[in-house]
């Protein structure tokens, strides 16, 4: 499901109109509108805010199914791949990646976010998902899932980050660390 499917899930989940969810993260009802639309994501601070007020994580929120290409043949029998990411202290076995689309922020907020989709089968959120990395830009983040790609189409077991962002938390905000 897209970001706009599982907000407009979680929110009527919630029992919360549009406008009570837009007073909730004090932005305007067209703002909620807009993003179950599919016609925008709101800003980093509120994806943090929305996900602590619904008690409900990113990655139930943001997870957008990346498909692989129909071409890939693996050496990797068990079609999974263990992921590491070492900006978030995470290792995560996947069979899949995906990720949210672009997001509104600051010039230091990450823009996207990369996560890992276990094999596992769908629950009543969704597939299960791991949050894997922040990232500064749509480049990177390509750049990122080809490489993952790359790796499982070569049977690569193991993969560790190499473009995702360190990032600063404070409160309801998250800023890009420059190495």
């Amino acid at each position: 499901m897209s970001f706009s499917e599982n907000l407009k899930k979680i929110r009527r989940e919630h029992r919360l109109s549009q406008e009570e969810l837009a007073e909730l993260l004090d932005v305007s009802r067209q703002a909620v509108s807009k993003w179950e639309q599919g016609q925008g994501y709101p800003e980093v601070e509120k994806l943090l805010l929305l996900s602590s007020k619904l008690n409900v994580s990113l990655d139930a929120l943001m997870s957008v199914e990346i498909k692989h290409d129909a071409g890939i043949k693996s050496e990797n029998r068990s079609g999974l791949i263990v992921i590491i990411s070492p900006h978030e202290n995470v290792i995560a076995t996947c069979c899949k990646v995906a990720a949210s689309g672009k997001m509104r922020g600051g010039k230091a907020s990450p823009q996207y976010a990369l996560f890992g989709v276990d094999r596992g089968g769908s629950n009543f959120w969704g597939e299960p998902t791991t949050f894997l990395g922040w990232y500064a830009s749509e480049e990177q983040i390509s750049k990122e899932i080809a490489q993952i790609r790359n790796a499982i189409s070569k049977g690569i077991p193991t993969y560790t980050l190499q473009f995702s962002a360190k990032t600063q938390r404070r409160w309801a905000s998250i800023k890009i660390v420059e190495e």
